[in-house]
């Protein structure tokens, strides 16, 4: 067994891991009433009084130096996509601005990909934004009078499956999956999917603003009355139509899902600082 030895000018130390010699108040409160158990003689608190207070946001367990390296964070970037969204919506169609959503979309593949989402009177904006470069590089909308099914749940897959992940997420549907091709099902890059799969951002917990960003639950109670709004004020063809909100396990069908593993470990879907290159 080998021991460590002190030397001259030496003191051997014991390795703890980060966070070990911060004890909490609870355990010093506790080991001070067992003192106190064994001995009358009352002892005098040397600590001070702790000015400190306990918020929620920022997330006091949220390292900064991890959501700095999404881009989306930095000073400026989603305010500025929210702009230029904006201009878009003016110049295209008018309509009015119910509200914007960073989300996570996960695809029928699996894969996490990052998606600003904005909801107006009559449309569903997905939006690919590169906070990088600052600028919109994939925008798909939705008519709100063609969704007929929002499910909500957690994520469900195959028994045969090895990719799996855990948590809930939020699914919208505007056209049948049945009707759905063989070829755009096994198309990891198909955009013929009728329907849309959305989770909370990973950086949902960084400050107060991006909890509200990044709120499923704000999203839905948003989404759901503005399309039966729109579901009322659509043409003769489109009345009668029923929008269907349903709370049922969310079917994901990949098996391998070797590409997913690699890419969303790697974060590939999001705007991210991937480190310096060169020397």
């Amino acid at each position: 067994m080998s021991m460590i030895k002190s030397f001259e000018g030496f003191q051997p130390v014991s390795l703890k891991q980060e966070g070990d010699d911060q004890s909490s108040e609870t355990d010093q409160l506790s080991m001070e009433e067992g003192d106190l158990g064994k001995d009358p003689t009352p002892k005098q608190m040397s600590r001070q009084p702790s000015v400190t207070e306990t918020t929620l946001y920022p997330n006091p367990y949220h390292r900064p130096y991890l959501s700095r390296k999404y881009f989306v964070t930095r000073p400026g970037a989603i305010e500025t996509a929210m702009e230029d969204l904006k201009d878009h919506v003016t110049k295209t169609s008018g309509e009015k601005i119910q509200g914007f959503w960073l989300l996570t979309e996960i695809d029928h593949w699996n894969n996490e990909k990052e998606r600003i989402l904005v909801v107006t009177d009559k449309t569903l904006l997905i939006c690919k934004y590169d906070f990088i470069m600052l600028s919109c590089v994939q925008l798909q909308q939705i008519p709100l009078s063609a969704i007929n099914r929002i499910c909500l749940g957690k994520f469900a897959f195959r028994g045969m499956s090895l990719d799996k992940r855990q948590g809930e997420g939020l699914r919208i549907y505007w056209g049948s999956p049945e009707q759905q091709s063989l070829l755009s099902r096994w198309n990891p890059w198909s955009t013929e999917v009728p329907y849309a799969t959305f989770t909370e951002h990973p950086m949902r917990y960084t400050s107060e603003k991006f909890l509200e960003l990044c709120k499923l639950s704000g999203f839905m109670s948003k989404l759901v009355p503005t399309i039966r709004n729109a579901l009322q004020n659509s043409s003769e063809s489109g009345r009668g139509k029923e929008l269907m909100v349903l709370t049922e396990p969310i079917l994901i069908e990949t098996y391998m899902g070797l590409m997913s593993f690699i890419g969303n470990r790697n974060k590939l879907g999001y705007s991210l600082a991937r480190g310096s290159i060169g020397f």
